[in-house]
């Protein structure tokens, strides 16, 4: 910080000595140490109190920028999902309308399968005499 070399510290021990005196110097000299001791370390303290605000800041920012990719990600998931949804429904609505219609010549149909028209039917009978008889 400042360049002071020993040649220049001597000078100014001797001045100290013939301005304050022998008597007085060892406890002008304990005074300035535990001065520039406390300087030390309340410059150490400003510096580590910076440093862990530089250290905050970059973490809000890394939190900032999770937070936006999380985000980010969410909404393109959701997206993929409503789409997938979508989809989804059409190919439900468009099976939904392919089941009613009779199935393709010379497609193998199972036993159950030729009785399911007449079990839905007998089942709509009994309902409907069921509410008739309320």
């Amino acid at each position: 910080m400042f360049d002071i070399g020993f040649s220049e510290l001597l000078v100014i021990g001797v001045v100290a000595l013939l301005v304050i005196g022998p008597e007085r110097l060892p406890r002008v000299a304990r005074t300035i140490g535990h001065l520039m001791g406390r300087m030390q370390r309340y410059v150490a303290d400003v510096k580590a109190d910076i440093d862990r605000e530089v250290e905050l800041e970059e973490l809000r920012k890394m939190r900032d920028s999770v937070q936006q990719a999380a985000t980010n990600i969410e909404t393109s998931v959701q997206s993929e999902l409503n789409k997938a949804e979508t989809e989804l429904n059409q190919a439900a609505a468009s099976a939904s309308g392919e089941v009613s219609a009779a199935p393709p010549a010379g497609a193998q149909v199972s036993p159950a399968q030729e009785a399911a028209p007449a079990i839905e039917e007998k089942k709509e009978t009994g309902v409907a005499a069921i509410e008739e008889k309320r």
